[in-house]
């Protein structure tokens, strides 16, 4: 009597049968269409042994059990399965053998797309989310560049418009931690959800608080900011949930990325509307994107697969067997304790101080230096302060590609950190420090692409280590760091404004060498005490 086993049908033999049928673009049904393979005649004897001819797939081992145990690939298919060997009969021969391939070569996205089931439902979370970012700068950039005929209408000095500058970071300082606890507590998508919508609200009413008086617009400033300051921390917990490990780097910088692009829409367009309409124009135009965005985001977006009723079965297993089972519960008590005592926690904190405060003033600054330094005027100010959030945009995804690619080579993930970080905090502090001696237009606008170009890389390194070190506290983690990182914003640009009034001719070079002495503390501070493991359940 015939013995039931195991194949001996190799890996090669299965990558071999699968490459042929590919270019036969013929999807493995039909017995009959597997006729010519040069495995079809031992696939058909391995079924009716009860084992599958494709035992291994990507390294898998064959084993018995049930298919619910098995790994998920990232398609939502399931990797190296076996089948109960008892449990199956050889099929009749009417029926058509139904063979599970692996897929083990490389397939292009569109073709990946009508394979494997069509576009996932995260990739609209994390597009959603990208939109949101871009209308978060969008709405953020708009007073950099509004600022100047303000200052001219309301007779501002160079102290006043730091302090309206900076007062939008007063409310953005109060949220980050909130914002993340209310976030791991009650879910990304609601806290988000509400804090476009708040901000979009505070952005339309600009004009009228300015009109109003100083006072007013300070409060007005004040509270966008209480709006923006839960968006990063809402979203981390969001995609922390949603997003499988190995996309993490290339999700976060997708989605900060946003961040650039809404610079470069707002900085761009800002000059033209102004010119066209006033500059109240701004305001009321970006303010009423982030209304409509909220429609659509509410309607398609829910706080975990988990939570999802349209989530396709396979995408919802893969998703949770690729994220830690801790971060698909919504956090209870927050051990602040465990949090702040570790340095690990310390080295993200630090960093984004130092990191933001170089940032937050070109982010604010960048249209009032190229006016007052190089003589351009608004339109020409808005046009060049573009090209270097360009560069950040499209570096950010280079980097967080670069750093997935790193990861799955089996480079740990704390060293690609501290590579990543290390250069998004090197490169500006280089590039910024040339400044001093620039005084063409063109030298100017390289030296700041070179630094938020290279500034962008801190997507992969600091951005990214707060789902590594800590998945279920992402969001307040998030929260605890930005909020240093915005205490940098205001603190840089009051320093700024007072640094420029009575710094006279070496005002601006002052204003870099201190953005610079912090990049390189923040460098010292990251490769010293930061980690890429998982250190909080």
């Amino acid at each position: 009597m015939k013995s039931i086993g195991r194949p001996s049908m190799t890996l090669g033999c299965g990558a071999e049968c699968a490459l042929l049928m590919r270019r036969q673009q013929l999807a493995p049904a039909p017995r009959r269409r597997l006729a010519h393979s040069p495995c079809s005649a031992q696939a058909g004897r391995g079924a009716a042994e009860g084992a599958t001819p494709h035992a291994k797939a990507r390294g898998g081992t064959p084993r018995k059990g049930s298919l619910d145990k098995s790994p998920v690939s990232a398609e939502g298919l399931p990797v190296g399965s076996g089948y109960e060997a008892d449990a199956l009969t050889a099929p009749a021969p009417q029926q058509p053998l139904q063979v599970p391939l692996p897929l083990p070569l490389p397939v292009p996205l569109l073709e990946g797309l009508a394979e494997h089931g069509g576009w996932q439902k995260r990739w609209t979370v994390v597009g959603l989310c990208f939109v949101a970012f871009v209308l978060c700068n969008l709405d953020r950039v708009n007073m950099s560049v509004a600022i100047l005929p303000m200052a001219s209408q309301f007779g501002w000095d160079a102290a006043t418009m730091g302090l309206v500058q900076s007062s939008f970071f007063w409310g953005y300082l109060l949220t980050q931690v909130a914002g993340g606890v209310l976030a791991d507590r009650y879910g990304g998508r609601l806290i988000l959800g509400l804090g476009v919508l708040w901000w979009s609200l505070a952005t339309a009413l600009t004009p009228v608080a300015a009109a109003a008086g100083l006072p007013t617009l300070l409060v007005a400033r004040c509270l966008m900011g209480i709006g923006e300051g839960v968006a990063m921390p809402a979203m981390n917990a969001l995609l922390a949930k949603w997003v499988p490990g190995g996309e993490r780097s290339r999700s976060l910088a997708l989605v900060y990325s946003g961040m650039f692009i809404g610079s470069v829409i707002g900085l761009g367009a800002s000059p033209h509307m102004l010119n066209a309409f006033g500059w109240q124009s701004v305001f009321y135009v970006f303010g009423s994107l982030g209304v409509l965005w909220n429609i659509v985001w509410r309607s398609q977006v829910r706080s975990s697969p988990a939570e999802d009723p349209g989530l396709r079965p396979a995408e919802r297993d893969y998703i949770l067997a690729n994220t830690p089972r801790s971060v698909q519960e919504n956090a209870g008590k927050i051990p602040w304790r465990a949090l702040l005592s570790r340095r690990e926690v310390w080295a993200i904190i630090l960093t984004h101080f130092c990191h933001n405060w170089g940032l937050f003033i070109l982010l604010t600054w960048m249209p009032a230096y190229y006016n007052q330094v190089l003589g351009l005027n608004l339109t020409q100010s808005g046009l060049l302060s573009v090209l270097p959030w360009v560069a950040q945009a499209v570096m950010a995804n280079v980097a967080g590609w670069a750093a997935d690619n790193l990861v799955e080579r089996g480079v740990s993930i704390t060293t690609v950190r501290k590579v990543m970080q290390s250069i998004g905090l090197l490169g500006p502090a280089f590039f910024l420090s040339q400044l001093g001696g620039v005084t063409s237009a063109t030298g100017a606008v390289l030296c700041m692409i070179g630094s938020q170009g290279l500034d962008a890389f801190s997507q992969a390194g600091l951005y990214a280590n707060h789902q590594d070190i800590g998945p279920r506290y992402a969001g307040v983690l998030l929260g605890l760091s930005n909020t240093a990182g915005v205490l940098a914003g205001v603190l840089g640009s009051l320093a700024t404004g007072f640094l420029l009034q009575a710094g006279g001719d070496a005002g601006w070079s002052n204003v870099w060498t201190v953005a610079v002495g912090f990049y390189l503390a923040g460098t010292a501070i990251w490769l010293s005490m930061s980690t890429g493991e998982k250190i909080f359940d």
